[in-house]
C-alpha cells in the first residue's frame, strides 16, 4: 500500500554537508499524504483490517459466556481474575484508539487532496472515517465508561496529558460522527465486490450503541431507518449463511472478509470433533443448547413436546443448525458422543472407524458432549482453516434491536412483533404472515415479550460475539456468570448412572428462569452430571473493563475504573 516514486539517490559524504530532508520520497508519509482519492482510500482501507475488529474475529467476547465450554478451563473474565494487566482490555483499547487515531488523521488532512478529488468523492471518503470513529468509540465508551476522547492529531505530550471525558458527552459525538456519514455514504456501490461502508451500516451501527446505552428512541429511530432502506433482506437458510462459501449475501450490513487465496485464514482445530481431525477444545455450553425454545415457542421446562432424553427433537431449528444433533453425519461422520459408540460411519468409505468424540475411545473427546455446527463445514476440517467472511452487523440484528428498542419503550405493536417474527419465521423457512407454520410471537405484554425478546437474541446469534455484549448491558453477567459449568459425568459413572438406567442424553430437565437461564442443580445433586468448573465473575466491578495498567503508568491523570 505504498507509492513507489521514482527518485534520484546521491551521497551526502562526497559532497559536503547539506541540509536533510527526512521525509521519505520512496513511500508515503503523513508529510506527503492524503493527496488524491487513492491515497485518501488507501489510508481508510486500514480500518477495514481484521486488527481493529480483533475482538470480533477470533469469538474474543463469546469466550467471556454462558453460550462457551472448554473443557474443564474458563476464561479469566468469567473466573473472575482479571486485573488491570488484562490481556484482552489492553489489546482492544490499543487497537481501538489506533483506529480512532488513523481515522482522525484522515479527517484533519483530508484537504490536501481539494482540487484533486471531486467533491461528492471527498463527502463520501470523509463519511468512512466519521463512520469509523463513531463505531470506534462506541466500543471504548461500551468496554470502559469514561475514556479519553479527542479528534485531533495528537502529540506524544499531548496524549500524556488527556483524561477521561463523561461518556454521555461521548456519546452525543458518537451521533454527531454517524449522522455525518448516513448524510453522505452511498445506500450501495453497486458492485458485491466492494465492500465498503454504507448508509445502512452507518444507521445499524448507530442503532446498536443507542441500544446498549439505552437511548431507545434513537435506537429505534435509527433502526427503522435502516429497514426503510429496503436494501438488506434475510438470507433464506439460517444454516447456509454462515458458511465460507456463502459471500455478499443481501443479510450482510457489514463483514471483514476474508479470503484464503489471499492467505486470510481462520485456524479452527479447537472447534469441531476429534474424529474429523480437529481437537475439539471448546463447545457450545449446556446453557445454549438449552435455550433453544421448542416448536411450540415455548421453553423446554414449559413445553410438552420437550424430551430431554431426545434433547434435539422439537426443538426451535436453530438449535440443530448450531449444535451438532447426535447420530447424523457431520464432517463426513457420524457424530456420537454416547460412551458405548466406539465406532462410528465414515460416510465416504463406508466403513467404520474409532470414534474419537466418545470419551471411552478419546478422553479429549467434548466434556459435554456438544460440537459446534454454525459456519462449520467441510473446509475447516480440510487444513484446519476457515476463510469464512467475519459478519460484524446483519439485518436480523437489525430487525431485533428494532422490536427491543419498541418493546423497552412499552410501543409494543404489530410493526414490532413482525420485526421479530421476521427473524423467527426464517428460521423455520417460511413467511412471516404463514403464522400456522411456526410458532409466532403474538403477546404484547411488555414482560413477557423481554424475554422472549433476549431469548430470540440468544439463539439466533449464538456463537458471533453478541451474547456478551446483551448480558453486560441486561445486568445479567452478575448472575450468568457466576452458575457452574457442567459436563458429562466420566465413563464409568456416565454408563452406569446415566446411559444403563435409560436416561440419556439430559437426565432431566433444567428450570429455566425469567432472563432464560437453566438451573442445573438438580441434576449436579442427583450424582447425574459433574461440574467441569465454576465461574466467579464479580458484578462488583465486571461490567466495565479495566483501563490498562500500562495506560495509567504513561498517564496517571487517566485514573481507574472501579474495583481494579
Amino acid at each position: 500500500m505504498k507509492k513507489i516514486l521514482v527518485m534520484l539517490f546521491c551521497i551526502p559524504f562526497f559532497i559536503g554537508c547539506a541540509k536533510l530532508d527526512l521525509n521519505p520520497l520512496s513511500e508515503g508519509s503523513t508529510e506527503n499524504w492524503f493527496s488524491d482519492e487513492v491515497e485518501l482510500t488507501l489510508a481508510l482501507n486500514d480500518l477495514y483490517r481484521e486488527y481493529v475488529w480483533s475482538q470480533e474475529t477470533n469469538l474474543e467476547t463469546e469466550r467471556m459466556t454462558d453460550n462457551w465450554t472448554q473443557r474443564q478451563a474458563v476464561n479469566a473474565y468469567a473466573a473472575g481474575t482479571v486485573s488491570s494487566d488484562f490481556a484482552t482490555s489492553a489489546a482492544i483499547w490499543q487497537n481501538t484508539y489506533k483506529g480512532i487515531a488513523r481515522a482522525n488523521k484522515v479527517l484533519n488532512n483530508m484537504y490536501r487532496a481539494e482540487g484533486n478529488v471531486s467533491a461528492i468523492k471527498m463527502e463520501q471518503l470523509a463519511a468512512e472515517a466519521h463512520f469509523f470513529r463513531a463505531a470506534f468509540y462506541s466500543r471504548l465508551i461500551f468496554h470502559y465508561g469514561d475514556v479519553p476522547y479527542y479528534t485531533n492529531d495528537l502529540t506524544i505530550e499531548e496524549a500524556f496529558q488527556l483524561h477521561r471525558t463523561d461518556k454521555a458527552t461521548i456519546l452525543k459525538e458518537i451521533y454527531k460522527d454517524f449522522d455525518l456519514a448516513i448524510n453522505s455514504l452511498p445506500i450501495s456501490y453497486g458492485s458485491n465486490d466492494v465492500k465498503r461502508i454504507t448508509k445502512g451500516a452507518a444507521y445499524a451501527f448507530k442503532a446498536r450503541i443507542a441500544l446498549y446505552m439505552q437511548d431507545y428512541v434513537v435506537a429505534r429511530d435509527a433502526a427503522k431507518a435502516c429497514m426503510d432502506l429496503k436494501a438488506y433482506t434475510l438470507h433464506a437458510d439460517f444454516g447456509n449463511y454462515f458458511l465460507s462459501s456463502t459471500k455478499n449475501s443481501t443479510e450482510t450490513i457489514f463483514a471483514v472478509p476474508r479470503s484464503a487465496q489471499l492467505g486470510s485464514t481462520w485456524a479452527t482445530t479447537n472447534f469441531f470433533p476429534r474424529t474429523a481431525g480437529g481437537s475439539a477444545v471448546a463447545q457450545p455450553s449446556w446453557e445454549l443448547l438449552c435455550s433453544f425454545t421448542c416448536t411450540d415457542g415455548l421453553p423446554i421446562d414449559r413445553s410438552p413436546l420437550y424430551d430431554p432424553h431426545r434433547p434435539f427433537a422439537n426443538r426451535d431449528p436453530r438449535c440443530a443448525q448450531t449444535i451438532v444433533e447426535f447420530g447424523t453425519e457431520f464432517l463426513g461422520f457420524v457424530y456420537d458422543p454416547n460412551p458405548y459408540v466406539t465406532t462410528v460411519l465414515n460416510v465416504s468409505t463406508g466403513k467404520q472407524v474409532a470414534n474419537k468424540d466418545n470419551r471411552a475411545v478419546d478422553q479429549f473427546g467434548s466434556y459435554n458432549g456438544l460440537t459446534l455446527k454454525k459456519g462449520v463445514d467441510l473446509d475447516w476440517s480440510n487444513d484446519l482453516q476457515s476463510d469464512f467472511d467475519i459478519i460484524i452487523m446483519r439485518y436480523a440484528d437489525v430487525l431485533m434491536m428494532y422490536a427491543e428498542a419498541k418493546m423497552e419503550l412499552n410501543e409494543i405493536d404489530d410493526d414490532a412483533l413482525k420485526a421479530i417474527n421476521t427473524v423467527r419465521a426464517r428460521a423455520y423457512r417460511t413467511s412471516v404472515d404463514a403464522v400456522s407454520t411456526y410458532p409466532a410471537i403474538t403477546t404484547k405484554d411488555q414482560t413477557a415479550l423481554r424475554t422472549i425478546v433476549r431469548n430470540e437474541r440468544r439463539m439466533e446469534f449464538a456463537w458471533e460475539n453478541r451474547r456478551y455484549d446483551d448480558i453486560i448491558r441486561w445486568k445479567i453477567a452478575g448472575k450468568s456468570l457466576t452458575k457452574p459449568i457442567y459436563g458429562m459425568l466420566d465413563v464409568a459413572d456416565l454408563k452406569k448412572k446415566v446411559v444403563d438406567r435409560g436416561l440419556w442424553f439430559f437426565p432431566g430437565t433444567p428450570s429455566i428462569d425469567a432472563d432464560g437461564l437453566p438451573d442445573f442443580t438438580a441434576m449436579y445433586n442427583a450424582g447425574l452430571i459433574k461440574l467441569l468448573v465454576k465461574r466467579a465473575f464479580d458484578p462488583d466491578k465486571q461490567y466495565l473493563w479495566p483501563i490498562p495498567s500500562a495506560e495509567i503508568r504513561n498517564n496517571p491523570g487517566l485514573g481507574q475504573n472501579h474495583g481494579y
